[in-house]
């Protein structure tokens, strides 16, 4: 595993090892590897740097869990080349031209849903903008500035002498979410909001997402069935919930018994507002690897909900409250006094 100590890597180790495999560990030295496996350190940025000792392992089937660009895909398949029998490799669904659509870098009309692994991809590399990639280069350390997985995945599955398999997250959520995705929600109902507010598009955006051992558990079962040999798969939940859905699902967990308020664009605050085209939804089809590779969850949703808000309350962000802009939220309370939506 190049990665391996970070939120999803070492679910990954934990799945291998119970199937019986031996697993060993490409990381930075600055965690304790996973139970049970062993450990080279080494900089995932100068990978051939540590050619000589990771081929020293013979692996069997490498998972590269924090591949970032084409440059190094590329430096990963010459190293392992010779080696290894197969790679897989962690990509996004942010590869689609859907994504694209949303943030504006794509022409066109919307793209047809559901997504599926022949889907059209963006035809603009590098979607997301500089200062973007830089705040996120904050959280993931291995991120480079040449950020975008369709490169990743032409040099995965472009090489004739070494097989790749290639696996497209979703949003993956649960205990260790560096993005503490949940938070914003669960803070507002655990301060006892009596609404929580959106933007009308927001509100109805549809995405896939996937919870953390349950990701890990597909990339898992990729990595251990040759069957996945030169092929792509999604990765996500059967269903794909609006945010006010998903919002509810929280609220049924926490017990919380407010509202969910849906405001037009025009009428909600500005942080609730974000650019881009949510017409454009990112439904994401799963079917493949789970009809060709047996996969399924195993955990279920409103269990995985639970595990993610216990974490979140006990692992806060260090952000400023104000910063949730409740000030801004009552105003438009008292000012239009909107009719509650549910999900």
């Amino acid at each position: 595993m190049i990665g391996g100590t970070g939120f999803i890597g070492p679910h990954v180790a934990r799945h291998l090892i119970d199937r019986g495999h031996d697993v060993t560990v490409f990381h930075r030295g600055r965690v304790e590897v996973p139970g049970g496996t062993r450990a080279i350190v080494g900089d995932r940025r100068c990978l051939t740097d540590s050619a000589a000792a990771l081929r020293s392992v013979h692996p069997d089937i490498v998972v590269d869990l924090v591949l970032s660009s084409g440059a190094q895909a590329r430096e990963l398949m010459t190293v392992f080349r010779g080696t290894a029998r197969r790679i897989v490799a962690l990509s996004s669904a942010d590869v689609y031209r859907a994504c694209g659509v949303l943030h504006g870098s794509e022409p066109g009309g919307l793209q047809e849903l559901p997504l599926t692994e022949s889907s059209a991809v963006r035809t603009t590399l590098q979607t997301y903008p500089a200062a973007q990639i830089e705040r996120l280069q904050h959280v993931f350390g291995w991120l480079d500035t040449d950020y975008d997985k369709i490169p990743v995945e032409r040099e995965i599955l472009g090489d004739a002498d070494l097989p790749g398999t290639v696996l497209r997250l979703p949003m993956v959520y649960g205990p260790g979410d560096p993005l503490h995705r949940f938070y914003p929600a669960v803070k507002r109902m655990d301060d006892r909001r009596p609404s929580i507010l959106f933007a009308q598009k927001i509100a109805a955006w549809r995405s896939p997402r996937g919870y953390v051992e349950n990701v890990a558990g597909a990339i898992a079962v990729a990595a251990t069935n040759d069957r996945a040999a030169g092929r792509i798969y999604n990765v996500a939940e059967p269903e794909c919930l609006s945010e006010i859905e998903w919002t509810r699902r929280m609220a049924d967990v926490v017990g919380w018994r407010g509202n969910l308020v849906v405001l037009p664009a025009d009428r909600a605050p500005a942080h609730l507002q974000m650019p881009g085209n949510y017409e454009q939804h990112w439904v994401v089809d799963s079917t493949k690897i789970r009809d060709e590779l047996g996969y399924r969850e195993i955990v279920e949703r409103d269990e995985a909900i639970r595990r993610t808000v216990a974490w979140e309350r006990a692992n806060p962000p260090a952000i400023d409250v104000a910063s949730l802009g409740y000030d801004a939220e009552d105003d438009v309370m008292v000012r239009l006094k909107p009719d509650p939506t549910s999900a």
